[in-house]
């Protein structure tokens, strides 16, 4: 997708440089368009290097391959973070006396609006208006959030961040080819207790599972998401249900997967639970030296999915392995797919440093017969893209 970002002269643009790298490792090809101040901020050589593509801001660069409208119509969406109270009002006023005003009039493509200014910009009456201009024109507001300004000042105008605003452009643009299935997703890891206030538990965050409920949801899909331990935002459109041990999201899965299209076990389950749990705070003074927990396995969620599948239900399962080698790590994949017998296994490496809580990821995902379908790597939610390019 060839997505133009419109960078503009506010402090906030150094936000901007994480919105292009995840727009770039989400597999697009971006080109920043960079107000004159706008560089004052962030150095051209930065943008370059991060969006891969060459940066404009000279309106009479190029007037021989007509850049000052190509961009415009080549471009599939348009984004401009940040957008200071100036910039809205020339858009909204449709100037075009620079390369970013050309651009944006010379474009039919969703355009997508992450304004950053002082609280008493962004209530004045004049943005105000723009704003509602904007929006009667279709444009997306993306924000502003509520936060540190610049200085000592806080409140209403903090540009969004960055993964919001991506996330906002790919749904500008994202095909509604899910509309009408419904789906269930699971996310975070489980905690199995063993006294009131001590568990065994995984480092899971859920980013992956919450980004596949997102896109699949943006995708026209309707999700419920069964969320173990997870505490990062999940949009309004996706119905949530919050569960902690193990026995809990078997449940929840269970009842919520009888009427599903596509059941996608992104969750880390724990293998085992204390065999039993202590009614009060063990402590060390009784215990001893020593604490000895008997473990016993959990039930085998994906498995049981599996044994009750409706007819034309699809079940996905995850495979977080922590083998360094990429053959021995497709051989546990391949092993794990025969053994549940799901439609599709998503086989991603964790570790230390890898995997688990980070904003990126790297899979592989097999069918049942064991042949890799599909690799990806990226922001968990190009990951999810990639993934539920599968499903639809």
């Amino acid at each position: 997708m060839n997505i133009v970002v419109g960078v503009t002269g506010g402090i906030a643009a150094y936000k901007a440089v994480s919105v292009i790298r995840a727009l770039v490792l989400a597999g697009h090809d971006v080109h920043v368009v960079a107000t004159d101040a706008a560089l004052r901020f962030v150095g051209l050589p930065t943008l370059e290097a991060i969006s891969r593509n060459p940066v404009h801001h000279e309106l009479y660069d190029g007037v021989a391959q007509v850049r000052h409208v190509a961009m415009g119509q080549a471009a599939d969406v348009i984004v401009l973070a940040p957008a200071t109270a100036n910039t809205i009002a020339r858009v909204a006023a449709g100037l075009a006396d620079d390369l970013l005003g050309t651009t944006i009039l010379a474009s039919t493509a969703p355009l997508v609006v992450a304004p950053a200014m002082h609280t008493e910009m962004w209530n004045n009456p004049a943005t105000v208006h723009n704003i509602a201009t904007l929006r009667a024109r279709g444009a997306i507001i993306v924000g502003p959030a509520s936060g540190q300004l610049t200085g000592s000042d806080s409140g209403p105008g903090r540009m969004s961040e960055p993964d919001d605003i991506v996330r906002a452009v790919l749904a500008a643009v994202r095909p509604r080819d899910l509309k009408g299935k419904r789906f269930v997703i699971t996310a975070g890891g489980t905690r199995e207790p063993i006294d009131p206030v001590r568990f065994i538990g995984n480092r899971s965050s859920g980013r992956q599972g919450v980004a596949l409920a997102t896109v699949a949801s943006e995708r026209g899909a309707t999700v419920t998401l069964i969320g173990a331990n997870i505490d990062i935002p999940v949009p309004d459109s996706i119905a949530t249900i919050m569960v902690t041990s193990s026995s809990e999201l078997a449940d929840a899965t269970f009842e919520a997967a009888a009427s599903a299209d596509v059941v996608i076990m992104a969750a880390a389950v724990a293998d085992y639970r204390t065999e039993a749990i202590a009614e009060s705070k063990l402590k060390k003074e009784i215990e001893g030296d020593e604490l000895t927990l008997r473990l016993v396995k959990t039930e085998d969620i994906l498995a049981t999915l599996v044994s009750r599948r409706r007819r034309n239900q699809t079940i996905v399962g995850f495979a977080a392995e922590t083998e360094p080698n990429d053959d021995r790590l497709l051989e546990l994949g391949r092993a794990k797919i025969e053994r549940k017998d799901c439609d599709f296994l998503v086989v991603n490496r964790v570790g230390w440093q890898e995997g688990f809580g980070g904003d990126d990821n790297s899979v592989t995902v097999l069918n049942r017969a064991g042949d890799i379908v599909m690799k990806a790597s990226g922001t968990k939610l190009s990951v999810a893209s990639h993934i539920l390019d599968l499903l639809n």
